[in-house]
């Protein structure tokens, strides 16, 4: 008889890593290992009296009385699958993610159902190949029970939990002693918030020379070693929604704050600031500067300096900022540079106004690196969405490679390189190099972590395209970067996952046409048709150019395809209202069953447009032209896979 009574449960959920490609490349091989899988995790299992609820692909779902046997039993699960693999040959290795929560739950006709199911499964992702993750109440039940450090990771937000959910890491077993550190090296890393700088300018339009001098510390100190620094777009909304330092700390996964206030009055600025804990509400340091303009550096490097001697970090790179080749900027220079960081954060709207800026910046100060670098991003960001590539990318390279000149150390300029080399040259190593060479320089740079992060996907490799997401989610929780490693999860066959992070981005942001084109993409690919309709249905109102596409697209993709029809025609004419490339054309015609003026775009667009067909092959809409010799010819130019990167849906 089926129990459906509620009771609180402590439950795993498994998943094996790179299962999906291993099924492509050898079904037959996975399926041995799969088995093997099997093999050694049901004894463990029942060893720690777990109830195997179900299999769950190539992982499971196991029940335990205990939020303690659940993790002995993660141990163990670990620590034999490092076993296999110290005798084992490549092919035949096996590591697993394990999440572990404990909640609710409710056992009906032969499945389990309730919030401890859902949230293990959705922090098991989070969880590094061979290693455990868990929620706060698994922590609060485990942590003086067992001989493993626990981690915590910055929160995330979960599907129908309002607030961000503590994570921990376990660490890996098997995983090596660190080594010992020079004295001067940080014991740990430290994560901080530079919330917006409150303006208390006496003229009100100076209230850019606060934002951008935010971002400025943010760039500052990202340099320390040691430090991860969250992106401006998640601290940026507490500027106009203003929260404690606590709610800022569980929100953002932060153990310290910093937030302040500036008053600029002609070329005299005021700055005045306390750096917080999160945990104590303690203050770390609070310091006043009373400077001209020109003297801003020095003032970011002492910021940095006092940052790293109280929490015990390296300066590092910080330095530079403070060295005597870059003490002095002009101050007419400074202030439009800060403007143009400002616009640059909204491109769609102030795109002419941040070039406008950074153009005059290098004009009055030649020797100033930070303009040409931020130009040079700017450019690559709208390159291929709003305009052309060939209008904007060979100028990029030219700042970015003057910002070079002026400063080698310049993350900002190497990942602008990089996206160049991947997105014009389509030379994958070096973007490789370049994304790596700017991460290296600056770990807290989101724009290299999320362009890395593209690259790996566009060449298939999933699992670390998906752990490089999985960092920008960590540096920018306020980002679009979900959809990122949702994109990850989808090419690789993970469909569920895809739906899942698809699924909680639209109870978010209900209202958001691209989260539910997103999610009915997935479906579509899942084939799932009648949840893809659905999705298709959402209302337009209040949706911009890029939300009409998109939705036009889905729609075309589940047998609509007339808007999109309209939209082909109107881009044709030359009557639409917004850029589209070549390659994004290509989309609604294949969509709509028009393959040869598909390719022929495609073709058109290789030889002298946009050259963007390497970021959306692997989607739906070009499934009818996939098998095509002239797209199979293409991707080849482009150096990219030519097999079908998806394993087909699972039958209905």
């Amino acid at each position: 008889m089926t129990d459906s009574r509620r009771r609180l449960a402590a439950i795993m959920f498994t998943d094996m890593v790179g299962f999906s490609a291993r099924t492509q490349e050898d079904e037959a091989a996975a399926l041995a290992v799969l088995d093997e899988h099997n093999r050694i995790l049901r004894p463990i299992i029942l060893g720690f009296r777990g109830r195997e609820v179900k299999a769950v692909g190539d992982g499971f779902l196991v029940e335990f009385e205990s939020a303690l046997d659940a993790v002995r039993c993660a141990f163990e699960i670990q620590q034999a699958l490092l076993s296999h693999n110290v005798s084992s040959p490549e092919e035949r290795k096996i590591q697993i993610r394990i999440g572990i929560h404990v909640g609710d739950v409710v056992e009906a006709g032969g499945d389990m159902l309730g919030d401890a199911v859902n949230i293990a499964s959705r922090i098991e992702p989070l969880a590094e190949p061979g290693g455990i993750c868990l929620t706060q109440q698994v922590y609060d039940q485990v942590q003086n029970k067992i001989s493993r450090p626990l981690v915590r990771l910055p929160p995330v937000v979960l599907k129908n939990i309002r607030l961000p959910t503590p994570v921990y890491r376990v660490a890996q077993l098997g995983e090596a002693a660190p080594v010992q550190s020079p004295p001067t090296r940080p014991a740990r890393t430290h994560n901080l918030a530079v919330l917006p700088l409150a303006s208390f300018s006496p003229d009100p339009a100076d209230e850019y020379f606060a934002d951008g001098l935010t971002e400025e510390l943010i760039s500052t100190l990202s340099l320390v070693n040691g430090l991860s620094v969250i992106a401006r777009t998640s601290v940026f909304p507490y500027k106009s929604a203003p929260k404690s330092v606590a709610q800022v700390g569980a929100e953002l996964g932060v153990d310290t704050v910093l937030e302040g206030s500036v008053r600029k009055a002609g070329n005299r600025i005021r700055i005045t600031l306390q750096m917080v804990d999160v945990a104590t509400q303690r203050h770390i340091w609070a310091s006043s500067y009373n400077r001209e303009i020109d003297d801003v550096f020095a003032v970011q490097a002492d910021i940095a300096t006092r940052t790293a001697e109280a929490l015990k970090l390296e300066l590092g790179k910080a330095e530079r900022r403070g060295s005597t080749e870059r003490t002095v900027v002009s101050p007419e220079a400074y202030d439009c540079y800060l403007r143009g960081l400002v616009a640059a954060s909204n491109p769609r709207e102030s795109f002419d106004e941040a070039v406008r800026c950074f153009e005059q910046a290098t004009k009055l100060d030649p020797t100033f690196a930070e303009p040409f670098a931020a130009w040079a991003n700017l450019y690559v960001v709208v390159a291929g969405d709003q305009v052309s590539m060939l209008s904007v990318v060979p100028r990029a390279k030219e700042l970015a490679g003057r910002a070079l000149e002026l400063d080698p150390d310049s993350s900002e300029a190497h990942a602008s390189l990089g996206n160049i080399a991947m997105q014009f040259d389509h030379d994958w190593p070096l973007a490789e190099e370049e994304f790596r060479r700017a991460i290296s320089i600056n770990p807290s740079n989101v724009t290299a972590h999320t362009y890395l992060g593209l690259l790996l996907n566009a060449l298939q490799r999933y699992g670390e395209a998906k752990e490089v997401f999985r960092r920008t989610i960590q540096l920018d929780p306020g980002g679009n970067h979900q959809r990122s490693l949702a994109w990850a999860e989808l090419e690789s066959g993970n469909f569920d996952a895809a739906i899942g992070y698809g699924q909680e981005e639209c109870e978010r942001h209900s209202s958001s046409v691209h989260a539910h084109v997103f999610l009915g993409l997935s479906y579509v690919a899942a084939g799932r048709r009648a949840e893809a309709l659905r999705e298709a249905d959402t209302p337009l109102t209040g949706a911009n150019d890029d939300e009409r596409f998109d939705h036009a697209l889905l729609n075309a993709l589940v047998g609509r395809p007339e808007a999109a029809r309209v939209i082909a025609a109107d881009t044709e004419r030359g009557e639409a209202r917004s850029y589209t490339s070549a390659a994004h054309l290509a989309m609604l015609y294949a969509a709509t069953g028009e393959n040869a003026q598909a390719l022929d775009l495609l073709e058109k667009d290789y030889r002298e447009g946009d050259r963007i067909l390497w970021l959306f092959y692997p989607g739906t809409f070009f499934d009818a032209i996939r098998d095509d010799p002239r797209f199979v010819a293409l991707l080849q130019l482009y150096r990219v896979p030519t097999r079908n990167p998806r394993i087909a849906p699972p039958s209905s």
